[in-house]
């Protein structure tokens, strides 16, 4: 095991990271911006190290000074939580070369998973269902149109190296594609350096299910079953679910012990997540994330695993401590994403919390690093807590989040809370009868 963690993350997630390794006997170190002096992680860790001003760039991207804040502390590892680094093959690899483990997967899965197109022609080898489309880049608006009328109207042009719905166009015709494709290419390059696309059938009212797979590295891997994120804003999710409530037991087992099989083949190490657009009984994959999820919490609800300390007993060499048999699914579990935004125009709140009180009882769990008093700055993504709340069934986890919504207190700044009372009672919530689209349309109507 190890004997010193840095965890190269702020927020919820480092303060998630560090109680794991401290359950675990771990010594924890924070890294953080002159903006982050006053976090809660960087209260409660071992030791802390600040690597720079607040911008991103110069402190939890600055590959140079988390590699001196190891060697100052003495860390043997590091966990990136998500978001920043946890995705970059080339910090694995740099980590790699200066003795430090990195809790994550390979660097080569990172490369292979981080580009969309090589990560669908690599899970469709394994045997896992892909989207029809293009089978790389489409570079020439001529073989775009061929395609496009081979798998029929409408489509979606995706950036490569894209993520978070940038560099992603919908064509409901061949009038609309060239401009979609120029679009789609103007949009990837300007956001990711890589101007590269590709076509994809576009699916009409699809659920977003995603399962959580851990890998040994060593031709083991397990499945933890499915969340349903599909309550989505501008490609960006909002509540996410386990189990879905679009999908039955068989169903469930079946597309886990197919990624989990293709996991195993692959040879990954540690956490990863398939994510699929669902529809009509079938299942289309659309990206792999090599990380750790924000929403992994539902998954440890009602499996009673631990994913960080998984991450951790992997990394260390340790393996993984629970077989498929051992695996349990017990009752459901619903994450709201608690943002410091306007809960209608979405617009970042940043500002001071003056009175922050979290909800309680049976089956309630918040994931979050602010206080009261705490000042949160307008550097970074605007998640300030995650409520994720547990029951025997969907009928007692709706009842239970109600009630957590209602005691949730977070005075000084605007936040997304009385957007979730208003979901948490609406029929189409209630009944599980949503999709992808629901929640944009839901606030455009202004319901």
């Amino acid at each position: 095991m190890f004997h010193k963690i840095l965890i190269a993350n702020r927020g919820e997630i480092a303060l998630r990271v560090l109680r794991a390794a401290k359950e675990l006997g771990i010594q924890t170190v924070a890294v953080h911006s002159t903006a982050d002096a006053d976090a809660m992680h960087v209260r409660l860790a071992d030791e802390s190290v600040c690597i720079g001003p607040p911008p991103s760039r110069d402190s939890y991207l600055n590959i140079h000074q988390i590699l001196a804040a190891c060697e100052i502390t003495g860390a043997d590892a590091i966990h990136p939580g998500y978001g920043f680094l946890s995705e970059n093959a080339k910090f694995a690899d740099i980590l790699a070369a200066h003795n430090i483990t990195f809790i994550g997967p390979s660097a080569d899965h990172i490369r292979v998973m981080g580009d969309k197109i090589t990560a669908k022609k690599t899970v469709k080898a394994l045997g896992i269902p892909v989207v029809p489309g293009s089978d790389g880049a489409v570079t020439d608006d001529g073989d775009a149109k061929r395609i496009a009328a081979d798998i029929g109207y409408p489509v979606l042009i995706k950036a490569s190296a894209g993520g978070g719905g940038r560099g992603m166009k919908v064509a409901r015709t061949e009038d609309d594609l060239s401009e979609a494709l120029s679009t789609a290419r103007s949009e990837a390059g300007a956001a990711f350096g890589d101007d590269a696309v590709y076509i994809e059938k576009y699916l009409e009212k699809p659920r977003h299910i995603e399962v959580q797979v851990m890998g040994d590295g060593a031709g083991k891997a397990i499945h933890l079953g499915e969340r349903d994120c599909s309550l989505q804003r501008r490609h960006q999710k909002v509540w996410e679910e386990a189990n879905s409530p679009a999908l039955n037991v068989e169903q469930r087992m079946k597309i886990g012990e197919t990624v989990s099989k293709a996991m195993a083949d692959l040879g990954y190490s540690g956490a990863g997540t398939i994510e699929f657009l669902y529809e009509n009984g079938e299942f289309y994959f659309i990206e792999m994330n090599t990380r750790l999820q924000v929403e992994h919490p539902v998954t440890e609800a009602i499996t009673g695993i631990d994913l960080v300390h998984e991450q951790i007993r992997v990394a260390s060499g340790g393996g993984l401590s629970a077989r498929q048999e051992d695996v349990r699914f017990e009752g459901h579990a619903i994450e709201c994403r608690i943002n410091a935004e306007d809960p209608r125009t979405f617009t970042p709140s940043p500002g001071t919390i003056s009175h922050f009180h979290t909800p309680g009882g049976l089956g309630i769990r918040v994931d979050s690093g602010v206080y009261s008093g705490y000042r949160i700055p307008p550097y970074y993504d605007s998640l300030i807590g995650k409520l994720i709340v547990h029951g025997r069934n969907r009928v007692e986890c709706m009842m239970r989040l109600r009630r957590a919504l209602d005691e949730f207190v977070v005075d000084g700044i605007k936040t997304t809370l009385p957007l979730f009372q208003d979901l948490v009672g609406n029929p189409d919530i209630a009944n599980g009868d949503y999709d992808i689209h629901w929640l944009e349309n839901y606030l455009a109507k202004g319901d």
